[in-house]
């Protein structure tokens, strides 16, 4: 915990609108650790933009698959413009299936903390609206427990300048983002969005977690 709250500081990012209206055709998956190959686990976090944010989980070793998409909202197979009216209720999530041998759930909380500002009501940075929400939907007792610890620790020792206004919610479903969202920084490298905003939080992300990335050849 100490190790977060010291170190958070590093991480500090400003997102900027990366809203774009495209055709999508999204698919119902109601993902939980029955669904799971064996040995491997689920998280799911919003912490505002997808298209940002996948690319810190993507790089992290022990992160087998990151999924971008949408959960907690009350409209079935929702489209991102749908989404977009802030009508829906859903948060832009990742989907994240790990490994726990390589990284633990306390881990990705680590990361999730460090990589957006958890106290700014649906806001992140330029991006606003109830889509753009922080919040933590847990999968089993045990992760919600430590959401919640987390959260009361990071509080108590003034790890940010206004309180935490995450949420930790069950998780209830998951609807997948159309395929233009998914991987969309790999895919888009030299798109200016990702040249000019993406690129530049991940140098930093890369510097903070070197310990914890995926080893290249």
């Amino acid at each position: 915990m100490k190790k977060i709250v010291l170190s958070y500081l590093l991480m500090a990012t400003s997102l900027l609108a990366c809203a774009q209206k495209t055709k999508h055709m999204n698919q119902d998956i109601p993902i939980t650790p029955v669904n799971l190959s064996p040995g491997t686990e689920v998280a799911t976090f919003g912490e505002g933009c997808f298209w940002c944010t996948e690319s810190f989980f993507q790089r992290l070793e022990g992160v087998i698959s990151v999924s971008s998409g949408y959960s907690g909202g009350h409209v079935v197979n929702p489209s991102y413009d749908a989404v977009c009216t802030k009508t829906t209720g859903h948060a832009e999530v990742l989907h994240i299936v790990y490994d726990p041998k390589k990284i633990s759930y306390d881990e990705l909380l680590e990361v999730f903390w460090k990589t957006h500002d958890p106290t700014t009501p649906n806001q992140q940075g330029a991006d606003i609206g109830p889509q753009y929400r922080s919040v933590v939907f847990y999968h089993t007792p045990e992760q919600k427990e430590k959401a919640e610890k987390y959260k009361a620790e990071l509080d108590k020792v003034g790890a940010f300048k206004s309180p935490i206004v995450t949420a930790i919610e069950p998780f209830k479903n998951f609807y997948a983002a159309d395929e233009y969202h998914q991987n969309f920084y790999n895919n888009n490298t030299n798109y200016g969005y990702c040249r000019m905003v993406i690129r530049p939080k991940l140098d930093k992300f890369e510097k903070v977690f070197k310990d914890k990335l995926k080893k290249t050849n």
